[in-house]
């Protein structure tokens, strides 16, 4: 739920909108509702809690001014929408919306006014082949030594700007509305070796793309005598500009990687680069608002394990909606266990750790309700009725989980992501707090999910039989999908999504090529039951 000046959102007219309040201990006003993917608020609506919240006044009188500081990440940054998404079910406003590399592609988005549930609609429709479009034949002909780079910005502009729903002309139109959240977008002229946050009343396509146009892989804009490029050498992140703004807190959403772990080859060390860049320009800002004793809140959302990087979205080895369902996971985790002071602002406000190796896959699974499910999701939006005919005339129902499931004895948990699209529900609703249960033969998805205004428990179901011969499929692909007392019914992965399911496996917190190899030779061996019994 997104908005502008013109109405009720993340974005919040200054003149008029309110806030949600915050305690100590968690992000929600209401009761906690203890559910199988653990404790998360019981919240309304997103539009009631958009009514009905209250600013927190500041120590000293007043409403606190919130900023939304979107940092980079490049293509990976449809995480960041599932981010979002968590953040408009909570009622949370922001005053201002800062973007800086990726990061304005989101806040691209928020200043066009595209609800939340839009923008991870519309990143599921994006081709990433289009953030790079070709250079003419001519520029490749003169060698690799004075190639300008792999590409230019055209296909941001003409095909992903418009998949996304960024209008560069609404966010102008937005931008000088009486009370307009205020808006900006970091780019780097280099010429003068300078970062400018444009103010979104001046921003133009042209301008955002070359934020985005990451020097070697796509041309900078030059433009009357000035070369403007993406401002990732210089900041990844902007909370010098929120507090120059006057935020009180910022709430800063990070997905550039922050571990100990340090790469061989030329990819992975370029990236160290602007891991470097990126947390030195973060560390500045804190330093020099301590230095000129300029207090603020800190919210940090962000991965617990960093998230794979571009080429591996380019090569559809991880897809946006599983991306979307991460940052989803990853800003309910935060709001859960967040308290009204923050996070200390040093580098482990955005640190994370290397996931245990094993393996990664997504699995979908299909079935239809006895119809009714639409009554008993209390109104929900988007196809309230459309269970109502009883049998096969029921609504279909469609789950997409990704699975991180460790391999060796390490002691972690395995990790739980995806989406549940059922049109009594209204729009797709996410998982949180997702995790894998194993007991025996028995393989459960547990998870919540956010349906009718309250949290429910989902789970997934299956027996893994230990009979030989063809039927081990029979076992992957049948099981039961419970929502709380909303839905129950049985569901099948189809012979398509079964091969998906073979062709999804990715090893997981392994570097290098055999290691790689090493981790799918292991499942090709034992199969995906054993790595579950194995786990369990």
């Amino acid at each position: 739920m997104v908005g502008s000046a013109e109405g009720g959102g993340l974005c919040r007219r200054r003149d008029r909108g309110h806030q949600r309040r915050f305690r100590a201990g968690g992000a929600g006003s209401s009761g906690l509702r203890p559910c199988d993917g653990g404790p998360l608020p019981d919240l309304p609506s997103p539009g009631l809690l958009g009514e009905r919240a209250r600013q927190r006044p500041r120590s000293g009188g007043g409403a606190v001014k919130r900023s939304l500081v979107l940092a980079g990440g490049g293509m990976r940054v449809a995480w960041q929408a599932g981010v979002v998404r968590a953040l408009a079910e909570e009622g949370l406003h922001f005053d201002h919306v800062d973007g800086t590399s990726g990061g304005i592609l989101t806040a691209g988005m928020l200043l066009s006014g595209v609800p939340a549930e839009d923008m991870c609609r519309n990143w599921s429709g994006v081709n990433v082949k289009d953030f790079g479009s070709a250079l003419p034949l001519g520029d490749y002909a003169k060698g690799p030594w004075s190639l300008p780079a792999i590409g230019d910005a055209d296909g941001l502009l003409r095909k992903v700007f418009p998949a996304l729903g960024i209008d560069d002309g609404e966010i102008r139109r937005r931008a000088a509305l009486p009370g307009a959240v205020e808006g900006t977008f970091n780019v780097v002229e280099f010429t003068g070796k300078l970062c400018h946050a444009i103010d979104a009343r001046d921003v133009d396509a042209g301008l955002m793309a070359a934020g985005m146009s990451l020097p070697i892989f796509l041309t900078p804009l030059r433009r009357d005598g000035k070369i403007w490029t993406d401002a990732v050498w210089v900041r990844d992140a902007n909370v010098a500009e929120a507090l120059r703004r006057g935020a009180d807190e910022v709430w800063l959403v990070w997905c550039i990687g922050n571990t100990g772990y340090w790469g061989d080859g030329p990819l992975e060390q370029y990236v160290h680069m602007i891991e470097m860049s990126a947390m030195g320009a973060l560390l500045a800002d804190f330093e020099a608002a301590k230095a000129a004793g300029r207090d603020f809140i800190l919210h940090v959302v962000r991965p617990e394990n960093p998230l794979p990087l571009d080429p591996e979205f380019y090569l559809n080895r991880i897809d946006a909606d599983t991306l979307i369902g991460m940052g989803y996971r990853d800003a309910r985790s935060y709001l859960k266990d967040m308290t009204a002071e923050g996070l200390p602002k040093d580098a482990s406000c955005t640190a994370m750790v290397e996931p245990p190796a094993g393996i990664r896959f997504t699995e979908r699974f299909g079935g239809r309700d006895a119809g009714g499910g639409g009554d008993r999701a209390g109104g929900g939006a988007g196809g309230a009725g459309g269970g109502a005919g009883g049998g096969s005339t029921g609504s279909e129902v469609r789950l997409t989980v990704t699975v991180a499931l460790p391999l060796k004895d390490s002691g972690a948990a395995a990790r739980l992501t995806g989406f549940l699209d059922y049109a009594p529900f209204g729009p797709r609703v996410f998982l949180a707090g997702g995790r894998v249960d194993v007991r025996g033969e028995s393989v459960t998805y547990r998870a919540s999910v956010r349906a009718g205004g309250a949290w429910h428990r989902l789970s997934l179901a299956r027996v893994f039989h230990d009979d030989p011969g063809p039927d081990a499929w029979d076992d992957t692909r049948q099981a039961r999908l419970t929502v709380g007392s909303l839905l129950d019914v049985p569901v099948t992965m189809g012979l398509a999504d079964a091969a998906a399911l073979i062709a999804s496996v990715e090893p997981a917190g392994v570097h290098g090529p055999g290691d790689k190899a090493g981790v799918l030779a292991n499942i090709a061996a034992r199969g995906l039951r054993e790595a579950f019994r194995r786990y369990g």
